[in-house]
C-alpha cells in the first residue's frame, strides 16, 4: 500500500477498500464542521457510496493521474488530501483537503501537504500545484499562505455550495519556488 510519511507523527495512506467505513464515520462525526466548505459533504450519508468511490480513487492513483490519501495523526484517521487533476504535459495538480475539527491546531494539515508537495515536486517531478480555497475559509487559507504559496486571484462566484455561490482564492507554488522555502 502506497504511505507518505510526514513525520513521526502522521503517515498519508492511500484509501484502500477496508477505509470505507472508517472514512464515512469520519466524514459522519464531523460532518457540520466540513459541509461548511465542502459541496460533496451533504451528498456522501452512507458506507456504501465511500465504497463505491474508493475503486474510483483507486483507479485514478493506478493510472496517476491523482491520488486521495487517508491523514493519520498518532494512528488515527483525522482526515484526507490529495492531489487532484494532475496534468502530465504540463507538470501541475491541485491539491485538496479536510480535517476533523478535533485534530485543529496540531499543524496535521501543514505537514502533511509539506509532505505531499515533496512527494509532487521530488518524487513525480511536477512543476506547478494549486490549491483553491473558499474566500471566507480562513483555516483552509492559512495553509498555503503559511507555506508561502503565491496568492494569483479570485474566481469570483467560482462554486456552489450549500445554494449559494462563493469565491475561491486560487494559489500557487512552483517546483523552483519551493525548493527555496523555509518550509523544506
Amino acid at each position: 500500500m502506497f504511505t507518505l510519511k510526514a513525520d513521526h507523527e502522521i503517515e498519508l495512506q492511500l484509501f484502500q477498500s477496508h477505509h470505507a467505513l472508517q472514512l464515512f464515520k469520519l466524514v459522519e462525526e464531523n460532518r457540520k464542521h466540513l459541509q461548511e466548505w465542502l459541496p460533496w459533504v451533504g451528498s456522501m450519508t452512507t458506507p456504501v457510496q465511500f465504497e463505491a468511490i474508493i475503486p474510483i480513487w483507486l483507479n485514478q492513483f493506478a493510472e496517476n493521474s491523482g491520488c486521495n490519501l487517508g491523514i493519520l495523526y498518532r494512528g488515527e484517521l483525522v482526515g484526507s488530501i490529495g492531489l487532484q487533476q494532475i496534468d502530465w504535459y504540463n507538470r501541475m495538480a491541485s491539491i485538496g483537503y479536510y480535517l476533523a475539527k478535533s485534530a485543529e491546531g496540531h499543524g496535521v494539515m501543514t505537514r502533511s501537504v509539506i509532505a505531499l508537495l515533496q512527494y509532487a515536486f521530488l518524487g513525480l517531478g511536477l512543476n506547478r500545484m494549486e490549491i483553491r480555497c473558499g474566500i471566507k475559509n480562513y483555516k483552509s487559507r492559512a495553509i498555503p499562505e503559511r507555506l508561502g504559496f503565491v496568492k494569483e486571484g479570485i474566481l469570483r462566484d467560482g462554486e456552489l455550495l450549500n445554494g449559494y455561490f462563493h469565491d475561491i482564492i486560487i494559489y500557487s507554488m512552483l517546483a523552483r519556488e519551493w525548493n527555496k522555502s523555509p518550509a523544506v
